[in-house]
């Protein structure tokens, strides 16, 4: 368990202290589970549904600072009641050199708890785009459709509600830039707004794959995103571009098609398979990134 402590701020804000060893904010937030946030004070502004908060490192330590009626509900969006320190031993003794190397190098990635609503939306939009292309198109539907707020005297817009989509068709998406995209958004609010994202979190991880797969645009590679970073089903073993390369090219992997390849993933570190994923999915990315400058 992540330790912390908890001192109020005045003006209704608290401030939580929590160890940094196993948890980079920057890593955390970059790792592609997410896309509301942005750089504040030396720290991130971090936005999820209609909540903010302003998480930042101390020293050794990692604080957050948001409303107090807020602080659990962050304490949890950060998976702090987990020690990730099995974790990354798991991954650093697996026998696989490059898996080792990318968890000591990513023990800071922590993976989110975040609004199973808000996060399906999300991965929506997320199919064949860039991050800074996903979070321009999400700003736009939250400064569209949410309720407007402040934090910090920063003014922000929450999430709206699948309801609230739901009173827009495919062509008001559309007319934001969300493509092809927009019907997936207009179909999957529907079908959201009668029948709750929350629920599905009571499903087995198989049946909450089917459930995923019947909304529209949601394909396997979304389905365990969307399981990992709403559901926290750490078996889901999502599969791209990046992690078929390092499936190739690290582990000699011969298997064609994602599919096979995300259950060997699954197979080869079951249950603490979401979290070496983005262990080896940022280190690839940064690997790559330092090899172009």
């Amino acid at each position: 368990m992540n330790k912390h402590t908890g001192t109020a701020c005045g003006d209704g804000l608290t401030e939580r202290i929590c160890g940094g060893e196993y948890f980079d904010p920057a890593a955390t937030l970059g790792s592609g589970q997410m896309f509301r946030y942005r750089a504040k004070e030396g720290g991130f502004l971090v936005l999820s549904g209609s909540r903010a908060c302003r998480v930042f490192c101390r020293g050794t330590n990692v604080l957050f600072r948001c409303r107090e009626e807020d602080a659990e509900y962050f304490y949890k969006y950060f998976d702090l009641s987990r020690d990730y320190a099995p974790i990354v031993l798991r991954a650093a003794t697996c026998g696989i050199p490059f898996v080792a190397e990318a968890a000591q190098a990513g023990r800071g990635i922590r993976i989110l708890n975040q609004d199973p609503e808000e996060t399906i939306f999300s991965f929506l939009l997320s199919q064949n785009n860039n991050i800074p292309r996903i979070r321009m198109l999400i700003s736009r539907i939250c400064g569209a459709l949410g309720e407007e707020c402040s934090f910090e005297g920063e003014r922000y817009f929450a999430f709206p509600s699948a309801r609230k989509l739901a009173e827009r068709g495919e062509d008001f998406y559309a007319s934001l830039g969300c493509g092809y995209r927009a019907k997936y958004i207009a179909g999957t609010a529907r079908i959201l707004a009668e029948d709750s994202a929350a629920g599905y979190a009571a499903l087995s991880t198989e049946k909450l794959r089917e459930k995923l797969l019947a909304l529209p645009g949601v394909g396997p590679k979304v389905a365990d995103c969307i399981a990992l970073f709403a559901y926290h089903r750490a078996e889901a073993f999502p599969v791209d571009t990046w992690i078929e390369r390092i499936y190739r090219e690290e582990l000699g992997g011969t298997l064609v098609g994602r599919e096979k390849i995300a259950a060997y993933f699954a197979a080869l570190f079951g249950d603490a398979g979401g979290y070496i994923q983005q262990y080896i999915f940022r280190y690839e990315r940064e690997r790559r990134s330092k090899w172009r400058e």
